[in-house]
């Protein structure tokens, strides 16, 4: 057998606090804090728990180089522990799920702590909307009373200040100034299809495709991308657009075409309240459109570089916007969220979560008649009285 550590590595030191079973059974309750090392792998979903052995035995065995079994003989129980763990990649045909997975890992060309800030941070089967309500942490003023102030809006700088014209209003200060995050959605009027197909042409469809070589396609959208490569995959999800069946389906922009996926849920609504992690008021919009980072594109130039990761979700942050102001332009509605269930959306697309993985969702439609749930229109372009404006 031969073995290596896994490519993506990082150890850090777990402190829980409990009750002293000591001090328990003489009648006293103390809290005592219990230390104990984690191990984060970037082909791993989940951290490691791990003994100071098992921690001693990895900072011994090489990344790259595989090693014979025979070469840490009186060890061979903790490094077959580490093996059932992932953490020590073994030839074996019974770890080959772990190698695998490793593989594609270091297939990636990506910075190690990408892997571990993105695979870390996925939810699976979080209800984000109920966590706040049960916890009063919904409005404004319930996040104060918890929290305290937060800093302030704009940090203090010394000197005069020096005023700048404030120019008339055109109309795409009127524009911007209707682009208000929707939480109302109107669950039964239907999204005309060119309405939905405009959007999606001024936000994420390939204008002009350039060919350097054979195998190789460089896009241009009408929005920027790190290096023009456009690693974001979009997946709509249509709930209620005329022309189109209800479903998953995966957008081609250089095509401007959709292609429904074979496996569809059977519960349309509950998968999409699933994949947003319980928040229910954007559940009714009328097409969803999920975003999948392609890590290998963009790390095909950016190879293991510290900030290929954040351009991906700076692009990520200018189809959003790109988006809002599409709909807004064609009067219907938008929101976009984070709070997403990765790994729940990762089921549903058949997606490896290592080499393609969501980074958010967003979505349009028309806006209720009625305000029941809370937006943020403080100039009340949208809402007066709980009504819509017109």
């Amino acid at each position: 057998m031969r073995f290596r550590r896994c490519s993506t590595l990082m150890m850090q030191v777990k402190e829980d606090r409990g009750l002293d079973l000591q001090s328990v059974l003489q009648g006293r309750a103390e809290l005592q804090t219990f230390l104990a090392w984690q191990a984060l792998a970037g082909h791993l979903d989940e951290p490691v728990v791990l003994s100071e052995e098992e921690v001693s035995a990895l900072g011994r065995i090489p990344q790259e180089e595989w090693s014979q079994a025979d070469a840490y003989e009186g060890c061979s129980q903790i490094l077959r522990g580490l093996i059932v763990k992932g953490l020590v990649i073994s030839d074996e045909e019974s770890a080959a799920g772990f190698g695998d997975a490793d593989a594609r890992v270091r297939a990636l060309n990506g910075w190690p702590l990408t892997a571990l800030a993105h695979r870390a941070g996925r939810w699976r089967g979080v209800d984000s909307a109920h966590e706040m309500r049960s916890n009063n942490l919904v409005t404004a003023v319930e996040l104060h009373g918890r929290y305290g102030p937060p800093p302030a809006a704009v940090s203090h700088h010394e000197g005069t200040p020096i005023p700048l014209p404030v120019a008339a209003d055109e109309d795409f200060d009127e524009l911007m100034s209707r682009r208000v995050t929707c939480r109302n959605f109107d669950p039964d009027r239907a999204l005309p299809l060119p309405t939905a197909a405009r959007i999606l042409k001024r936000t994420i469809m390939a204008h002009a495709v350039i060919q350097p070589a054979p195998d190789m396609q460089i896009l241009k959208k009408n929005i920027p991308s790190g290096g023009g490569l456009h690693p974001l995959e979009t997946y709509a999800v249509v709930r209620n657009v005329e022309g189109l069946e209800n479903g998953i389906h995966h957008y081609d922009p250089i095509s401007h075409s959709l292609r429904r996926l074979p496996d569809q849920p059977d519960d349309l609504d509950g998968r999409i309240r699933l994949m947003l992690a319980g928040q229910d008021w954007f559940v009714d919009a009328a097409l969803h459109l999920i975003q999948v980072a392609r890590f290998p594109r963009n790390f095909w130039k950016y190879r293991s570089h510290p900030k290929a990761y954040r351009a991906i979700l700076l692009d990520a942050g200018h189809l959003s916007q790109q988006l809002a102001i599409s709909a807004t332009l064609e009067g219907v509605a938008s929101y976009v969220t984070a709070a997403i269930n990765e790994f729940d959306i990762e089921d549903t697309l058949s997606l490896d979560g290592i080499a393609s993985s969501p980074v958010m969702m967003c979505g349009i439609g028309w806006r209720a008649q009625q305000l029941t749930t809370t937006e943020f229109d403080p100039a009340e372009r949208i809402w007066i009285n709980g009504k819509q404006h017109r």
